[in-house]
C-alpha cells in the first residue's frame, strides 16, 4: 500500500483561518492537527472530515492527499530535536513557546550549524521591533524586511532554503500570499521554521495553522535550565507518525516517552512529598527517566561562552545511546556526568 499524507502545504495556503474554518463544519481543531503532523493516520481519518477539508480548501480529495511521497528529514545534531520532532524537509515548522523560554536562541544555534551544511539561510524580520532578537538575525545569510523583497531573494537563490520568519505575518495574510506565489512559480526547495515572540500561539487551537513539525518548549524546563527546553511529549513530527518511519527510532521514541510521562508524574510527587514517598518499584523508573531528561540537554555553539563549546551529535549516535539509557546501561552513571554533554561515547 502506497504511503499517503495530507497535503499540508495546500492546506496552509488556501485555508488562512483553519481553526475557525474547521469549527465551522464540525471538525475538531486538534484533529487537524493530528492529521497534519502524523498523529492520526491519515488512513483512519473520517470521510467526512477528509471531505470537509477539500472543501474549505477548494480543492479535490486527490489533491488534498499526496500519495507514495517520502518525507526526508534535516538533521541539526540537536539530539532533543532530531530524536522527538524531526524537522521536515521541505515542510513548515512551528515554534511554541511563551518568551524567554530559549526559543531565539534555539533558532540562533539552528542558523549557526545550517553555515556548515548546504543551506541558505533567510530571516524575513517581525513587523515590530524585537530587542531579543538582537545578535541573532546576524547569523542569517540574508536579512529582509518585507514580503517583497523576501519574495524576490527567495526566487533568485539555488539549492536548500531555510525560511525563518514570525507569526506577524500569518495575521496579516502576507505570508500566505508569499507561499501560494512561491508555488505558482514553482518554488519547491525552502523549508519554513516559524516563531511568535508575543507567546500567544501557546494558546491557540491549531499554531500557526497546519504544521509538518511543532517544537513545544516546556517552562518546567525552562525552570529549571535543562535546555534546549524542548517537551518531550507535545513536540511532533509527521516523519514519526508516518507509514514510512524508521521503525527503530519510532520504538525508541515510545519508549522514551513512556518513561519520560511517567517520569514526570513521579517528579510531582517528589516536590511535594520527598522521594521517600515514591513505591520502590517506581525508584527505578524515576531514576532513569532523571537520567534520560539530564541527556537531552546540550551545550550550544552560540553559547560557548557559558558551556564551554557546543556539542553536535549524529541521530544514529542519539538513537544509540537513548537505548543504553532506557536499557538501564546507564543506571550507574549520575545525573552530572550526563548533563550538558555531547554523545555517550
Amino acid at each position: 500500500m502506497d504511503s499517503i499524507r495530507l497535503n499540508v502545504a495546500l492546506l496552509r495556503r488556501k485555508v488562512p483561518n483553519l481553526t475557525t474554518a474547521a469549527k465551522s463544519i464540525g471538525i475538531r481543531p486538534a484533529t487537524v492537527s493530528n492529521l497534519c503532523t502524523g498523529k492520526i493516520d491519515l488512513g483512519k481519518a473520517e470521510v467526512r472530515t477528509l471531505v470537509g477539508l477539500a472543501m474549505l480548501a477548494n480543492c479535490t480529495l486527490d489533491e488534498l492527499i499526496i500519495r507514495g511521497e517520502k518525507l526526508n528529514m534535516i538533521e541539526t545534531q540537536i539530539k532533543t530535536l532530531d530524536f522527538f520532532a524531526p524537522l521536515v524537509k521541505g515542510g513548515t515548522t512551528g515554534l511554541v513557546a511563551r518568551p524567554g523560554m530559549g526559543q531565539v536562541v534555539i533558532l540562533a544555534e539552528l542558523m549557526h550549524r545550517f553555515k556548515k551544511g548546504d543551506y541558505t539561510t533567510v530571516f524575513l524580520l517581525p513587523v515590530a521591533e524585537h530587542s531579543v532578537l538582537e545578535g541573532t538575525t546576524e547569523l542569517a545569510d540574508f536579512v529582509t524586511t518585507n514580503i517583497e523583497d523576501t519574495f524576490a531573494k527567495l526566487t533568485e537563490l539555488d539549492g536548500d532554503i531555510i525560511f525563518i520568519t514570525d507569526k506577524s505575518y500569518i495575521v496579516t495574510g502576507e505570508l500566505l500570499d508569499l507561499q501560494e506565489k512561491l508555488a505558482t512559480e514553482g518554488v519547491s526547495n525552502i523549508t519554513t521554521i516559524l516563531l511568535d515572540l508575543s507567546g500567544e500561539v501557546v494558546d491557540e487551537d491549531i499554531p500557526y495553522g497546519p504544521l509538518e513539525t511543532v517544537w513545544q518548549l516546556d517552562a518546567d524546563l525552562a525552570t529549571r535550565h535543562q535546555y534546549p527546553a524542548v517537551h518531550p511529549i507535545y513536540s511532533t513530527s509527521s516523519i514519526l507518525e508516518g507509514v514510512d518511519v524508521d521503525q527503530r527510532h519510532f520504538n525508541l521514541r515510545q519508549r522514551a516517552q513512556k518513561l519520560l510521562r511517567r517520569y514526570r508524574e513521579l517528579r510531582s510527587i517528589v516536590n511535594v512529598h520527598g522521594i521517600e514517598k515514591i513505591p520502590d518499584v517506581e525508584l527505578e523508573v524515576y531514576n532513569r527517566g532523571e537520567r534520560l531528561e539530564a541527556y537531552f540537554t546540550q551545550p550550544f555553539f552560540v553559547a560557548e561562552a557559558y558551556t564551554g563549546g557546543g556539542k553536535a551529535v549524529a541521530l544514529a549516535q542519539t538513537l544509540k545511546d537513548v537505548e543504553f539509557i532506557l536499557d538501564g546501561k546507564a543506571d550507574q552513571m549520575s545525573v552530572k556526568e550526563l548533563q550538558y554533554q555531547g554523545s555517550l561515547s
